[in-house]
């Protein structure tokens, strides 16, 4: 066991925090220059898309892969893999021809995303093991904090420097974590400390767990990469998944533990809530800023991330007050009532005031600022056999499950009441722009054509106003996801309470020594 200072404590959550705030900045810096990559390279909107699918899915990959050797190889060996992944995130993008060159420097950014989350979830609870998940909570502060630096920096020097100058920003706080981890020491992870042997680790995810992560790489890679997205190919991935979870199970001999199954499941319905309506949430607030403050639509990000910033960086209170369920069923009320307010304030012929829109989002952005981390809290506490497996799992399931079902189910919402809006203003215009039937694993839906260069004003205005439907029809159906959250976590405390309390799992070495 590697007992640390509190100095070395210091440097190594420091090292952490900024690894984060790197990984923020590479998300920020895409999303922002993309329209510029657009005009120099040419991009169409599905190469943009795949540009901005390929820093997403490789994250929830490598995440749930390394989990099953980061204590293996160590935690500064993983950091390593990171540190060079987006140094050569930089270059490639910096040096970037067009398309291909920009399409694998994502893929090369995500990969070291996800191996910085593998690393530092783990990492922090096994340093901070009494208080789990309020160091969690400030650990992620670190990401909208990287989402701030990088929103005031880029909307500052817009028009003074290139893309190719602001993708070379990210080396900051790269080379920044690159020094800090090398100067750092490193301890073993409470689990291997505490003698729980690598079988029994995999055993609290288990075959249930496995099926549900299998099956979310399975329709990502098929789905999002290959292309596949059809109702029949789902029978498919659910055999390859089952076969991968069979083989997994045979080995761990475990189902997993049955709660933490249930939160796996209660992830997806996070992951959407959260990740899933993020850029409506910000479409909707930056033109209140726009018209109340004249600033640009970007600050509405910049905005809702120093919301949470300040949130998890004084979140020790609320944590020991309410608990990680308390705070996390907060969370769910609030999301509810702020994605409903927005889906009403956001529906055609609302008349509402800049103001209130910011009101609305504001009590959202308060429910999503503790979802992700406390969760990971959560985890910590209840399940730390599971060690890096059950932490990253979890947040890997998150992200892929926003991309294959969340963001899908939200789409096929949005398409069917948009084209069913503009059905009853004008069925002349809905006949003329519909163009053909599309496949989901939500089932068949109309698409709109994208192409309206040839519309009248009339008809732009009518087809805008059925869009401004369909999304406000989308945001009202989300609202009921963090209603089901609520119930969960609510259901959660009352089986907690009925067994005396809640408290989190302490390991020791004499009660897992025979592991």
């Amino acid at each position: 066991m590697t007992t640390l200072s509190p100095s070395q404590r210091t440097m190594l959550f420091s090292a952490c925090f900024v690894a984060l705030v790197a990984t923020a900045f590479a998300f920020m810096l895409r999303m922002m220059i993309l329209p510029e990559w657009e005009a120099a390279f040419g991009l169409d909107e599905t190469q943009k898309g795949t540009i901005l699918g390929a820093g997403l899915w490789p994250f929830g990959v490598s995440i749930v892969l390394f989990s099953l050797i980061i204590d293996r190889i160590g935690y500064g060996k993983a950091m390593i893999f990171a540190f060079i992944c987006h140094v050569a995130f930089a270059f490639m993008t910096i040096f970037a021809d067009g398309f291909n060159m920009l399409y694998w420097g994502s893929v090369v950014g995500a990969l070291g995303a996800g191996t910085v989350e593998a690393v530092i979830n783990p990492l922090i609870a096994s340093i901070y093991r009494d208080n789990k998940t309020t160091w969690l909570n400030i650990l992620h502060a670190g990401w909208p904090g990287g989402l701030v630096i990088t929103g005031i920096v880029v909307l500052g020097i817009s028009d003074a420097m290139t893309w190719q100058w602001k993708i070379g920003l990210i080396l900051i706080p790269t080379v920044a974590y690159g020094i800090m981890m090398l100067l750092s020491t490193f301890p073993t992870s409470e689990r291997v400390d505490a003698g729980v042997g690598y079988r029994a680790m995999l055993a609290e995810v288990g075959w249930g767990g496995a099926f549900i992560v299998a099956l979310m790489i399975v329709m990502e890679l098929t789905t999002n990469v290959l292309g596949i997205e059809t109702v029949q190919s789902f029978g498919w991935q659910l055999g390859i998944a089952a076969v991968v979870a069979g083989i997994y199970g045979a080995y761990a001999r475990s189902f997993g533990r049955p709660m933490y199954v249930f939160l796996l499941l209660i992830m997806l319905l996070l992951a959407t809530t959260e990740l899933g309506t993020d850029a409506w949430i910000k479409e909707l607030l930056g033109p209140a800023i726009k018209d109340t403050m004249g600033l640009d639509s970007g600050w509405a990000l910049v905005y809702t991330a120093g919301i949470m910033v300040v949130l998890r960086l004084t979140c020790s209170p609320l944590i020991h007050s309410l608990k990680p369920l308390g705070v996390l069923a907060m969370s769910a009320a609030l999301a509810a009532i702020g994605i409903y307010w927005l889906s009403v304030l956001s529906a055609p012929g609302a008349t509402v005031s800049a103001t209130v829109i910011i009101i609305a989002a504001t009590i959202y952005g308060l429910g999503q600022t503790f979802f992700w981390p406390t969760t990971l809290g959560f985890v910590a506490e209840r399940f730390p056999r599971g060690g890096a497996m059950t932490l990253n799992v979890i947040a890997g399931v998150g992200m892929l499950g926003v991309g294959v079902l969340g963001a899908v189910w939200l789409g096929n919402v949005q398409y069917r009441a948009k084209v069913e809006a503009l059905y009853q203003q004008d069925a002349g215009i809905h006949a003329q722009y519909v163009t053909e039937e599309k496949d989901s694993i939500f089932g068949s839906y109309t698409a709109l054509s994208s192409d309206t260069s040839m519309a009248t004003p009339e008809e732009l205005d009518i087809i805008e106003l059925s869009s401004k439907h369909g999304k406000s029809t989308a945001l009202a159906r989300v609202a009921i996801l963090p209603v089901i959250m609520f119930g969960c976590y609510v259901g959660l405390i009352l089986y907690f309470r009925s067994k005396g309390g809640y408290a989190a799992v302490l390991l020791t070495t004499e009660s897992n020594r025979s592991t």
